[in-house]
């Protein structure tokens, strides 16, 4: 297990250099000159070419990426061209609420789907059965933008139960804290409870026609024994995959979601950056994503040894 945990690890730098040459390469080819935004709509071709000297931007591709590619082997990620603050502080700044966010969204998530294709598994061509499907086809079909502003409109603006914006950090109180973190909550973990409830019911089914099922059955075992202790658990890891893949698409949503509840996390900053052409915010942030996927597969990987012993590294 030691030995394929530092394997794994030490195959993370590939992948890293990988991601870190597209995403500075894609944005040295996207159109738009930052400095021509720091410059604004009235300055000069010659004062624009003076900015760009000051921030690098006239070297060569390979001078700039093996530049920045030597900053982040010393933990330097640059500064904002725009703000000058170094990359990491903004981004520590920006840290919690898109922490909090997915981590919200993620329990969620698990909760809901799991019980809900579990049931749906054990109820097959039901009306729960069918109830299930198609709140997991709802929830595939229908943009995250567009639920969050149709919870916004109902539970804020219509009832005015919860706040329709902003974030209020665990400090500040954990009922400010979880009711500014409930509706964005909902509108990204939908499309995340579609695919775990998806999921999970398809290996419950699978596992439910076991011989060791019919078996159980046979010797007068309890039909929720069954479900949640021997079924779920021989369909754990396939579930579990799904749970460590879905990250990107809450790593994509956040960034929406972020805008739509007017959340100060690194969705907005990404969001932000991009429209400014702030390259060095755009590449650090990215960057994040991309090592947490990582890590997040690699934590999924040593989890199915805990499910089935069977597996071993």
């Amino acid at each position: 297990m030691l030995a394929y945990t530092a394997r794994r690890i030490l195959a993370t730098i590939p992948v890293m250099l990988t991601v870190a040459f597209v995403v500075f390469g894609l944005l040295y080819l996207a159109p738009g000159d930052p400095a021509a935004v720091i410059a604004g709509d009235q300055a000069t071709p010659a004062q624009i070419a003076a900015i760009r000297a000051s921030l690098g931007l006239d070297k060569s591709f390979l001078v700039r990426f093996g530049t920045w590619l030597w900053q982040i082997a010393h933990g330097d990620l640059g500064k904002s061209i725009f703000t000058g603050l170094p990359v990491t502080t903004m981004i520590s700044q920006r840290l919690e609420p898109t922490l909090s966010l997915m981590v919200m969204s993620t329990l969620i998530a698990v909760v809901v789907a799991i019980p809900l294709g579990v049931v749906a598994a054990s109820k097959q061509g039901s009306w729960i059965d069918r109830g299930v499907m198609a709140i997991a086809v709802f929830g595939f079909s229908t943009p995250v933008f567009v639920v969050g502003y149709l919870l916004a409109w109902v539970f804020a603006l219509k009832l005015g139960w919860l706040p329709v914006q902003g974030f209020h950090s665990l400090r500040d109180g954990f009922v400010p804290f979880l009711r500014t973190l409930i509706l964005p909550s909902v509108a990204l973990g939908l499309i995340y409870i579609a695919l775990i409830a998806r999921i999970t019911r398809a290996t419950m089914l699978e596992v439910l026609g076991q011989d060791y099922v019919r078996t159980a059955r046979a010797k007068g075992v309890g039909q929720r024994s069954i479900l949640f202790v021997h079924a779920l658990k021989n369909a754990a890891v396939p579930i579990t995959t799904v749970v460590g893949s879905g990250i990107a698409l809450l790593i994509g949503g956040a960034v929406v979601t972020e805008s739509v509840f007017a959340i100060p996390g690194l969705g907005r900053l990404t969001t932000d950056a991009i429209l400014q052409r702030d390259y060095p915010v755009i590449q650090g942030v990215v960057l994040l994503f991309s090592f947490t996927y990582v890590v997040v597969n690699l934590i999924v990987d040593l989890l199915y040894t805990l499910f089935d012993p069977r597996i071993r590294y």
